[in-house]
């Protein structure tokens, strides 16, 4: 700390805002004397109750400056903008340190997003077409789901197989056969009906009906031959038959659409 002060350095620092520890048990009053001095202080002592401490301060935990650090890193990487699930090993961290690593941190959670998604399309599907008739009232031509893969509490997965023989690419367009935007948040529709339905007993006694869709965005234009997966998830619990969820869906793992849905579940059918 005297170098520093020497030098004229420490310019910012003083004893009621950094904490100074003495390494030493046989400090002179000569060098606290010519130390205040320095810094401008009347009288110096140590507080030597555990770990050496200049002046009167007292440490609520021997080990502070350590906890101050760990502090810092905490803040610093809250700067990645995502819950980190990891094991953090630091020698010597600053916060210039730290938020180079939030930096390369942000870039490699960036290239993740960017990656194209894997999903498993081979194994045994948990609801056929068979099985999703029996659950959507939906039928040819406006049934446009033709598999569930996966449903957890949350969240689940389906697919829908674009072909040249369905009917809307005589006019969508001739030449130039695009598998039409209203029709990809349909079918994502359809997979978040399922799964609501998925949770109620007697599905077939159910319907599920559009109340909102925000946020739509299309990233890339679907062809026959192309094969959409997709991902719906719950944004917040289900009440009240209120279906809240996130969809994407993807072709060849790559982010083709998004939407924000909500809808809702109507029980409309009375067994006789």
């Amino acid at each position: 700390m005297e170098f520093l002060a020497k030098n004229n350095l420490i310019k910012g620092g003083s004893l009621d805002n950094a904490i100074v520890l003495v390494e030493r048990n046989d400090v002179t009053e000569e060098e606290l004397d010519r130390l205040a001095k320095m810094l401008g202080k009347d009288k110096l002592k140590v507080n030597y109750d555990g770990i050496g401490v200049l002046n009167s301060l007292k440490l609520q935990f021997e080990n502070e400056p350590a906890r101050h650090k760990l502090l810092d890193i905490v803040g610093d990487l809250a700067l990645v903008g995502r819950f980190i699930k990891g094991h953090i090993l630091a020698a010597r961290p600053g916060h210039s340190g730290n938020t180079r690593f939030a930096k390369v941190l942000k870039e490699e959670i960036k290239k993740q997003e960017k990656a194209p998604r894997s999903f498993d399309l081979e194994g045994e599907p948990l609801y056929n077409i068979n099985d999703i008739e029996r659950m959507l009232p939906h039928r040819y031509p406006f049934l446009l789901v033709d598999k569930i893969m996966e449903i957890t509490e949350d969240k689940i997965v389906g697919v829908k197989n674009v072909t040249m023989n369905e009917p809307m690419f005589q006019g969508h367009f001739p030449g130039n056969p695009v598998f039409p935007g209203v029709l990809q948040i349909e079918a994502t529709a359809q997979c978040g009906g399922i799964f609501a339905l998925s949770k109620v007993e007697d599905p077939h006694l159910y319907s599920t009906y559009f109340m909102k869709i925000d946020n739509v965005k299309f990233k890339q234009k679907v062809i026959p031959g192309d094969t959409l997966v997709f991902e719906l998830t719950l944004i917040s619990p289900i009440r009240r038959g209120l279906v809240h969820m996130q969809g994407n869906a993807y072709v060849n793992g790559k982010h083709v659409m998004e939407a924000e849905m909500l809808a809702q579940v109507i029980k409309d059918k009375v067994e006789a």
